[in-house]
């Protein structure tokens, strides 16, 4: 099976990291592209089978699976330049949950269109992946991405209308949580000689504790 990633932010850098680290995905698999070139052409020191793409057509006109990692306003611009070149049968992931599927099939008529959201979690493999699908993604198509995406952590298949709350609980949440981290250790110096590198380890330690605990018992606690 070969993957296409289009985009080496920071999102499909930690998808290609993840692909290849994990072993789910073969170097030789992959084919990578970006705006700029320049950001990609050092990857072979680290990934010498990785093949990269000196444009998208390059990345997708072979692929079996292609992951569109770029910001909302470009999806349909990268869209229409390549939907002439994929496959029929080619599988388009978005890693864009605000870019509703209506608007999508306006180019991609008749694609199998999925879209993923990971949270920064998942480079240490703790990530609850959204996941929802198109009409034309079938049973086989769910259960290979669910695979791949498997080496980020955990996921949840949610309807394309659930997307944004459940975005507001995974991928927005560890920024919402570091925040109050901080409110949290930033007082406590206030108020104690306990060092501040104590104070962190302690907080980390309980909150590390408490989702470990929720897990395990159910939420009941």
């Amino acid at each position: 099976m070969k993957i296409g990633i289009i985009g080496y932010g920071s999102m499909g850098r930690m998808i290609l990291e993840k692909f290849i680290e994990t072993k789910t995905v073969e170097q030789e698999t992959l084919f990578v592209s970006n705006r700029t070139y320049n950001k990609i052409v050092d990857l072979n020191k680290i990934y010498p089978q990785l093949n990269l793409c000196g444009n998208n057509i390059d990345a997708v006109k072979d692929a079996d699976m292609v992951f569109i990692c770029v910001k909302p306003l470009e999806i349909k611009i990268i869209l229409s330049e390549i939907i002439n070149d994929i496959k029929s049968d080619c599988h388009i992931v978005s890693l864009n949950g605000s870019v509703l599927f209506k608007h999508l099939e306006q180019i991609c008529r008749n694609k199998k269109i999925s879209k993923i959201i990971p949270s920064v979690t998942a480079e240490i493999n703790q990530s609850m992946t959204l996941v929802c699908h198109n009409g034309y993604v079938n049973y086989d198509d769910k259960n290979i991405l669910k695979k791949l995406i498997g080496c980020f952590g955990s996921f949840v298949e949610l309807p394309e209308t659930e997307i944004g709350m459940g975005s507001e609980l995974t991928s927005c949440m560890p920024g919402f949580i570091g925040a109050i981290f901080k409110v949290i250790t930033d007082e406590a110096e206030k108020h104690t000689a306990i060092n501040k590198e104590q104070v962190i380890q302690m907080v980390i330690e309980t909150l590390y504790g408490t989702g470990k605990l929720l897990l395990e018992k159910k939420n009941d606690i």
